[in-house]
């Protein structure tokens, strides 16, 4: 069954110049880009995006972080898109994340991690929508 999920490169990995590097692991695993958008986004962007997290103590670097620069917003899809777009990321913290894995590559901390998925179905439909409305 085919899955979409939604994939943040942060600011950090293109600044780094990895955006190609990154895409080219979700497409060797089978993924298919169905959306990309490099853009910047505002702190009332990232408010919307990380709701959850607003009151949060690490949450006011995490919007400095993500409003810092250039970041590419990706819509992806295939057969079990959102757990295997995971775990080609690797674990948020990058020295917890397995070798080969994107964070254990490209990540600095754990808020300059190289990127963003969604962990659910639900969150997936939301961030998609966020980021890519219809139109």
């Amino acid at each position: 069954m085919t899955e979409h999920t939604f994939v943040i490169i942060k600011p950090d990995a293109v600044e780094a110049g990895h955006v190609g590097a990154i895409l080219g692991r979700y497409e060797a695993a089978g993924l298919r880009v169905e959306a990309m958008d490099l853009r910047r986004i505002d702190a009332g962007f990232a408010d919307r995006h990380y709701a959850e997290h607003l009151e949060r103590d690490f949450y006011p670097p995490l919007r400095e972080f993500m409003t810092s620069g250039p970041l590419v917003a990706v819509i992806l899809s295939g057969a079990d898109a959102i757990s295997t777009v995971r775990g080609i990321n690797g674990a948020t913290d990058p020295t917890q994340a397995e070798p080969g894995t994107i964070r254990a590559d490209f990540a600095e901390n754990t808020r300059r991690n190289a990127v963003h998925a969604s962990d659910s179905r639900e969150s997936a439909e939301r961030e998609i929508s966020l980021w890519f409305p219809k139109g």
